[in-house]
């Protein structure tokens, strides 16, 4: 587990969009005693009621701009295609000197839409936590998610270093590792290891559909690993993934590019009964598993560490 810093970094912390991602963050930032308040602001009437209830903000208004007023930091919690129309509404309410930060797992469409909006006197960091489940919503958060998991900073060029230090301490303090990219190199690496598998499992899932050979009942009740895995994956949020793959589309294209000759590679391998090709491809590809393990990332439990994951 990451050591995590237990000290206040950020008098107030307010958080635009109250899901997952979002009230993880701050239940780890009660945690942590990173921050002396949370306030927090969604769009739905219910989604609000329910962050009343649960109490990981300690004020939820019925506006962004209330939510936003003296806050040191805010982070944008909601969708990629919605963070530019966030922060134009929210702009005036900023004070001076505030960081803004998103957590979006794209970054060059967040940079463009939510720049020409941040006032002159307001930082503005990138960060993406490699963390998450197949779940969505306030209920879905728990202090845990960014324990040892990376968060990635992407900052604009000329950004302030203490500004952008501040913001590493703090996802540190949320119990997550954290490196810098910038944007092209980002948004290139997220579509191999995030972006690209999430399409696949909704492909599969979608064929295991098509297939009417295969029964639902059958689908559901023989189920082993593999196609289970994919299930848990395309249950993630369709408005979510739908804003990545429409925001990250130059990326994605040429990794699923990629991806499409690999495939048709081991088409042929099949097809002309070429053993020690797939039995090489496979041994590889077996190895950067290993790796993931032995880098912490995941278990070699047989549920894939998931045996008791919320």
């Amino acid at each position: 587990m990451a050591e995590r810093i237990v000290s206040l970094i950020y008098d107030k912390i307010a958080f635009i969009g109250l899901g997952l991602i979002a009230g993880s963050m701050a239940w780890a930032t009660k945690r942590a005693g990173a921050a002396t308040t949370i306030s927090g602001y969604a769009r739905s009437d219910a989604t609000r009621e329910t962050t009343r209830r649960l109490g990981f903000c300690d004020v939820v208004t019925d506006t962004a701009a209330e939510a936003v007023a003296d806050a040191d930091l805010v982070v944008l919690a909601v969708p990629v295609g919605a963070m530019g129309g966030v922060m134009a509404e929210i702009k005036g309410a900023l004070k001076p000197g505030a960081t803004v930060i998103d957590v979006g797992s794209v970054k060059q469409s967040v940079f463009d839409e939510v720049m020409p909006h941040v006032p002159d006197n307001v930082h503005f960091v990138g960060t993406h936590p490699m963390a998450g489940t197949e779940h969505s919503g306030p209920e879905a958060g728990f202090a845990e998610l960014y324990d040892n998991r990376w968060t990635l900073i992407v900052k604009l060029e000329g950004a302030d270093a203490s500004v952008v230090d501040k913001v590493e301490q703090y996802w540190a303090a949320l119990g997550a590792m954290t490196d810098q990219m910038d944007v092209q190199h980002h948004d290139r690496v997220c579509a191999v290891v995030s972006h690209i598998p999430h399409l696949i499992a909704y492909t599969m899932v979608g064929v295991a559909d098509d297939l009417r050979r295969v029964t639902d009942s059958e689908v559901i009740k023989f189920s082993a690993a593999g196609f289970r895995d994919f299930t848990r994956i395309a249950a993630s949020d369709p408005t979510m993934w739908r804003d990545v793959f429409l925001t990250n589309k130059d990326a994605t294209l040429e990794i699923l590019g990629r991806f499409t000759e690999e495939l048709f590679a081991l088409q042929r391998a099949i097809r002309t009964g070429d053993g020690d090709h797939l039995f090489d491809y496979f041994t590889r590809t077996r190895a950067i598993r290993r790796g993931i393990i032995e880098a912490g990332q995941d278990t070699d439990a047989p549920d894939f560490g998931r045996g008791a994951a919320r």
